[in-house]
């Protein structure tokens, strides 16, 4: 009989003892144990479960079906294509946080009550940041920062949401909540600031692009689509969320073409994924979730190998600003196929995942009648074609010749982009292993005549508007610049303006002391006066003595202020 227990337990444990071994032992352990976790999940089977009793609590630190399946498999996929990519490096901290990190989503993943979710979620936050600080630069450890609060924050809240619905209905279970009660809002607020919501969103743009090349890798992975997981288990058909995932789709498309930097240019492409999963959470129906649960196994994947493209880039020439790359494709032609094989999968090429993937989410669109939402991810389709799908690619290995010709990427950074390409086509010419392990069943077929020519007449109609506005210069010109979003009003006017109030309670107290002062020199002046050093105005008025102790007192509180 097997024993179960939750599979994240088995990186979170390895990964604290992987710092112990050194060398090729300590590498053969980083990539059994995501191994180990996959074999483990799919040795589950629907409906397995684990309690245990704290105090008068029962948790459901295991709880297993279909739902959680899906994430416990992509989890572990991109655990070990992660670990893979960064087997080379030599940073034992790094390595057992990655390891922690990636375990506690994997197990928040299979938590079955509010108090086991708040934990690995908590545990995600702290672990996670590693990867940035790893960077050892002032801005990744000011940015680490930054994320580390958001993101603790976001445990807080969901803390704060789950004793809430505690004591409105008895229960922790983690099952549909709803925003109806206080508690909902709250646990949707934390879900929502790690999901990366419209203006909740500028951790993500600001941490990931200051990670490790391999950092940025592993956390593009695991924390939004845990995110996602969690909306999809607790709100699954809140409508508020078509219009929030709408919003989510649109928006990043405007800053990722100005924008200079290639990973955070991803950064925002990731924004506007995450925002088509959200529409088909608030759908609610079987097909708009099937959609979500196969357009987080897809974007998992293309979005990593993305990543891990750019990271090969900003490893080998020191630098990922499109200003400052194009010709790579000469000395690093592997990379650049791979990185196209994202470009192509995030754009919805046919035969490429995100096709048979995002199709569903604008098909159950299409079902509700939600034309208006329908037409604008259709335009943030194009919008990604554009950024992600052109962009990218063109910037960074074509575009001007740099002049740089740096050396291919390393063996285990080649082998993992190249094993996600494989799954990106894999999952686009065969769709039906992805479709059989989703949450429902599956009554759809992607490739119709319909879809497939409206599919290409969008991307063709984008690669023509991206031509045109290059050969006319309309196109933005890659320039070394500083993009302003939401975050400015909490990274720079918010400490201008506590500066200003500081200042102002600053000058305030130091009006009130001289005021204080003057106000002790004319008691001091009324005792010289009124009590004589020989005492004959307490002799005189039988009050004096009274009063001269009642001023002196509060003098003496006036000092101690001054001195306070």
């Amino acid at each position: 009989m097997m024993i179960e227990f939750n599979p994240g337990l088995i990186m979170i444990i390895g990964g604290l003892l992987a710092p112990m071994l050194r060398g090729h032992a300590r590498r053969v352990l980083l990539l059994a144990l995501p191994a180990a976790g996959l074999a483990y999940t799919i040795m589950l089977d629907p409906g397995a479960g684990a309690v245990i009793h704290f105090f008068d609590y029962s948790l459901e630190v295991l709880r297993v079906d279909k739902l959680a399946l899906v994430w416990g498999y992509i989890f572990h996929i991109a655990a070990f294509l992660g670990v893979l990519y960064a087997i080379h490096e030599n940073d034992a901290v790094q390595a057992s946080m990655a390891q922690v990190y990636m375990g506690a989503a994997v197990a928040a993943v299979f938590a079955g009550d509010l108090i086991t979710l708040f934990v690995f979620w908590e545990l995600t936050a702290i672990s996670s940041v590693f990867l940035i600080w790893a960077s050892g630069t002032e801005s990744s450890f000011r940015s680490g920062m930054r994320y580390l609060i958001v993101q603790v924050g976001s445990g807080v809240t969901l803390l704060a949401g789950a004793l809430l619905i505690l004591a409105d209905t008895g229960s922790i279970a983690f099952n549909h909540i709803g925003i109806e009660s206080l508690g909902g809002k709250l646990v949707f607020l934390a879900f929502g600031i790690k999901c990366a919501f419209p203006l909740l969103h500028n951790w993500l743009q600001d941490a990931y692009p200051e990670a490790t090349v391999s950092g940025t890798v592993i956390l593009s992975a695991f924390t939004t689509k845990l995110a996602v997981y969690s909306l999809a288990r607790g709100f699954a058909g809140t409508e508020i969320l078509i219009t929030i995932g709408a919003v989510m789709t649109a928006f990043p498309i405007f800053f990722a073409v100005i924008e200079n930097d290639l990973r955070r240019v991803l950064a925002y492409s990731l924004n506007n994924q995450l925002g088509f999963m959200v529409v088909g959470i608030g759908i609610g129906t079987e097909l708009s979730l099937n959609g979500t649960a196969s357009h987080a196994f897809s974007h998992i994947l293309y979005k990593a190998l993305l990543f891990m493209s750019m990271g090969a880039v900003l490893m080998r020439t020191g630098t990922i600003k499109g200003s400052e790359l194009g010709g790579l494709y000469k000395t690093m032609p592997w990379t650049t196929g791979f990185c196209i094989v994202g470009a192509a999968s995030i754009s919805a090429f046919p035969l490429f995942s995100g096709f048979v993937s995002k199709s569903m989410i604008l098909t159950a669109l299409g079902h509700e009648g939600h034309w208006f939402v329908w037409a604008v991810l259709l335009f943030a389709s194009a919008g990604v074609f554009h950024h992600s799908g052109i962009k990218i690619p063109y910037f960074a290995f074509f575009a001007h010749d740099s002049g740089m010709r740096p050396k291919e990427a390393p063996w285990n950074m080649l082998l993992a982009m190249g094993v996600a390409a494989f799954l990106c086509i894999a999952i686009g010419v065969y769709p039906e292993p992805l479709y059989a392990i989703l949450p429902y069943p599956v009554d759809f077929v992607p490739y119709t005549t319909a879809h497939v020519i409206t599919q290409l007449q969008l991307l063709m109609f984008s690669a023509l508007a991206f031509t045109f506005l290059m050969l006319t210069g309309l196109y933005p010109p890659e320039l070394k610049s500083t993009n302003l979003d939401t975050d400015w009003f909490y990274r720079r006017l918010a400490p201008r303006v506590l500066a200003w109030l500081r200042s102002g309670i600053a000058q305030i107290d130091r009006t009130g002391r001289e005021a204080l002062m003057g106000l002790i020199h004319g008691i001091m002046a009324f005792v010289h006066r009124h009590h004589g050093l020989d005492g004959t105005f307490a002799r005189t008025h039988p009050a004096g003595t009274m009063a001269f102790w009642a001023v002196a007192l509060l003098g003496l509180f006036l000092v101690l202020y001054l001195v306070s």
